[in-house]
């Protein structure tokens, strides 16, 4: 090797050594930056108050206390609202995902129509995922009253913003040759999604859909306590007048209940792979 190569070499050598050190001051200053914003955001919340956390157990031990021994004396009367609660989710778990196809496929880059389309059904799942379940319960019992319905609405819109964009991103990931294999056959735009684009993201879309009604079972509950209904109205009943070994009986009946939907959501998983 002359000398001309061997210094090539070595300048070759040397700009690798130095974009190394250059990714690993990068990636430490990243590292560093996301520490310091987690420290500063645990001190700003009192997550660090070590004085005003070990001031806080005592009480905990005493509400701890006054739970136990559950009272499952009205056991029977919870069966009615846990049935309204897992129905709320299921009902409004199908909602989402009837609004959520559609919009999918307009914020979905590979299959809008055209940029504005694409912005405004981004922008519409953007305002419904960033307003929270709980806001949308009230509002909604606020209009069409008390029950399971404004639960239904507000978890069936909520989840829209969640399940849409999922949808989307999964629409965008997929392989583009079947596509242009489609179109290229004279396929309309229809055909092309039922034929080209659906059987490569139903098994995604069906992963989230189970996902979402697993959440959407522990939201209804909270949804009963703004007059929603289902078991949490019965658990904020159980709050107001401190009856708290009730209220432990209420929250082992919902650990029931969310362990056999988790063990359900995870064998459809199963089947639907």
């Amino acid at each position: 090797m002359s000398s001309s190569e061997m210094r090539s070499v070595d300048r070759n050598f040397g700009d690798l050594l130095r974009a190394e050190a250059q990714g690993t001051r990068r990636s430490g200053l990243i590292v560093g930056a996301v520490v310091l914003i987690v420290l500063l955001s645990m001190l700003d919340t009192g997550l660090l108050d070590a004085q005003r956390l070990g001031e806080g157990l005592p009480a905990m031990w005493q509400l701890a206390g006054e739970m136990v021994p559950p009272d499952f004396s009205r056991v029977g009367d919870y069966v009615r609202p846990l049935i309204d609660t897992v129905a709320m989710s299921i009902a409004g778990t199908a909602l989402a995902v009837a609004f959520s196809l559609p919009l999918a496929f307009l914020a979905a880059n590979n299959t809008t129509p055209n940029r504005a389309i694409y912005h405004a059904a981004r922008g519409l799942l953007n305002v419904l995922r960033s307003v929270p379940e709980l806001i949308m319960g009230i509002v909604f019992v606020a209009a069409v009253g008390f029950g399971t319905l404004p639960g239904v609405l507000a978890l069936g819109l909520h989840s829209v913003g969640m399940v849409g964009k999922f949808f989307a991103e999964a629409i965008e990931h997929v392989d583009p040759k079947p596509i242009e294999a489609a179109r290229a056959a004279g396929a309309t735009g229809l055909q092309v999604i039922h034929r080209a684009i659906l059987p490569q993201v139903m098994p995604q879309m069906s992963d989230v859909t189970v996902y979402r009604w697993e959440y959407n079972f522990r939201a209804s509950t909270v949804m009963g306590m703004v007059g929603a209904g289902g078991i949490g109205f019965e658990l904020m009943s159980s709050l107001r007048i401190m009856n708290y070994q009730e209220v432990f009986a209420i929250l082992l009946c919902i650990l029931a209940c969310v362990t056999l939907v988790d063990a359900l959501g995870a064998v459809l998983r199963g089947r639907l792979k």
